[in-house]
């Protein structure tokens, strides 16, 4: 996981050995990998990816648990070609590299996602998930689009600065307990904030004894104590889902 010479806290984890059951293909200006479920559905999500990109397994595994819990799942490029950060750069200047990849500014991409889902796939019922510096990304995309009726946020970064008491539709935060990178005083404070102010239905759940990335980067049998939390944090998203799409 991170450390301190780590600005980020997306150490990359377990990185799967995962081949994915979808495919690739191009919307408008960016790629994007899909796959969609055994039976025809007008229900989609889009899976936005942590800082190591839209071709990490880890995250297709994730739009592959979607498909098969009966979503179309897509997994755009949200960094637009733009490389994604490898665990063998040089940390020092991820702060650099982040600038010219702000989670805020996907509305382009976005655009042309949603507009794919809904003439290409026939989906009517639209939700967005996102990890990391994808959950940035929910945030942003749950207080811009009315379209997206449900938002999972894990493990996304908080500032205090940030006002989530704008979401348009329903939206769920996940965290961990012992994320070095988002403490816990960040979470309450967000509760707090949408307690307050949020005019929509929300959740805020931390898991116990988990470190940031347990969602998608712990494998199941990586320890036991883990395994029941991992599995939990994936239902739950699904659930989630399931109950506002």
């Amino acid at each position: 996981m991170a450390n301190e010479s780590r600005p980020c806290p997306c150490g990359i984890g377990d990185r799967f050995d995962y081949e994915g059951c979808g495919q690739e293909v191009q919307v408008k200006h960016i790629k994007a990998y899909t796959c969609k479920p055994p039976a025809s559905t007008d229900k989609a999500v889009i899976v936005i990816h942590d800082i190591f990109g839209w071709q990490l397994p880890n995250t297709r595994h994730m739009a592959d648990t979607l498909a098969a819990n009966g979503y179309i799942a897509i997994c755009p490029d949200f960094f637009a070609g733009r490389e994604a950060w490898k665990p063998s750069d040089d940390w020092s200047r991820f702060d650099d590299w982040l600038k010219t990849r702000d989670a805020r500014k996907i509305n382009k991409e976005a655009d042309a996602v949603l507009k794919y889902l809904k003439e290409q796939c026939g989906a009517k019922k639209l939700g967005v998930v996102g990890f990391c510096w994808g959950g940035i990304a929910v945030c942003h995309l749950m207080m811009t689009y009315p379209e997206l009726k449900a938002g999972v946020s894990l493990y996304g970064l908080i500032k205090d600065s940030d006002d989530v008491s704008n979401l348009l539709n329903p939206t769920f935060f996940i965290f961990a307990e012992k994320d070095e990178f988002i403490p816990l005083h960040q979470v309450i404070l967000l509760e707090q904030k949408l307690k307050k102010n949020c005019k929509v239905d929300y959740k805020v759940k931390i898991y116990p004894g988990q470190t940031h990335g347990f969602v998608h980067r712990r494998r199941e049998d990586i320890n036991p104590q883990d395994k029941p939390y991992i599995e939990e944090g994936r239902k739950d998203m699904i659930n989630w889902l399931n109950k506002y799409i």
